[in-house]
């Protein structure tokens, strides 16, 4: 097994953050494959190898009928089995915006209630990604929140680092850019259920598009399997931020940004699972 995590980032037809996703894994320390949903239907071999699967933002099939579902359709159809596999073998995943909307559909969240024994047919998705409640395309930096704990291998150095107090309201922040980001559960059993199951690893600090609980993200119920509307791939730098200039240098001093501790953290979690093995 080579040392360098080996990450596979999938794109198709009107996908567009694909290469700021590889550019976010590669400063995590992978090596990164960037292949179209075709060849991988074609074979699928690369997703048996790869240790972390990203499936990044855009307007895959110019999210036609709806965002991502065009893409989580021919998923169903194609590659349902070898993500099946990822997933039961514990491959962290990552899906970020029109990611995020691709794998709710597809059943990849919040998945299987035991995080594992995942069935061999698609799940049938109990939340959705509807239409901002503004009615329209929001392009903005927003507050965010992680959820205390450790459960969600993504967003646990974030935690840890809010609980200290390394990181501030300015700049815990996060891109958005969506039509559609309005997260929706199919009824108020299931919303319930992602919460007291710790699904629920990301939240909006201030009401932004109308998601239920302000839930900015979520995970599956082994953590590993994340999906989030914000873009934490457009801030891997602290020249990023919106204001960069007026931070206070102290405040960032020796910190990654909060979009590349994600990836940092994810990566660090392969890299202990494998001395565990």
């Amino acid at each position: 097994m080579s040392e360098t995590p080996r990450a596979l980032v999938l794109r198709t037809a009107g996908t567009n953050c694909d290469a700021e996703l590889v550019r976010a894994f590669r400063l995590a320390g992978c090596a990164v494959e960037l292949l179209h949903v075709d060849r991988l239907a074609a074979d699928p071999d690369p997703i048996h190898r790869a240790e972390l699967i990203g499936f990044p933002g855009g307007f895959s099939y110019g999210d036609d009928i709806a965002s991502g579902r065009i893409l989580a359709a021919r998923l169903r159809e194609t590659l349902w089995p070898a993500l099946r596999d990822a997933a039961d073998r514990g491959v962290p995943m990552i899906g970020i915006c029109n990611g995020f909307q691709v794998m709710v559909q597809l059943g990849l969240l919040p998945g299987p209630p035991s995080g594992s024994d995942w069935p061999t047919d698609p799940i049938t998705p109990t939340v959705a990604l509807s239409a901002n409640d503004s009615g329209v395309f929001i392009d903005r930096w927003v507050g965010v929140a992680p959820a205390a704990g450790d459960r969600c291998i993504w967003t646990r150095g974030l935690a840890e680092k809010q609980a200290k107090g390394e990181y501030d309201p300015s700049t815990m922040l996060l891109p958005i850019a969506h039509g559609e980001g309005r997260l929706v559960a199919k009824d108020n059993a299931v919303l319930e259920a992602l919460d007291a199951g710790g699904h629920i690893a990301l939240r909006y600090t201030e009401p932004v598009n109308g998601s239920q609980g302000d839930i900015a993200g979520l995970c599956d119920a082994s953590g590993r399997i994340f999906g989030l509307m914000p873009h934490p791939e457009r801030y891997l730098e602290w020249t990023r931020h919106p204001a960069w200039t007026s931070l206070d240098p102290a405040r960032r001093e020796g910190l990654l940004t909060p979009g590349r501790l994600l990836f940092e953290t994810a990566v660090s979690a392969v890299r202990e699972a494998r001395i565990g093995v």
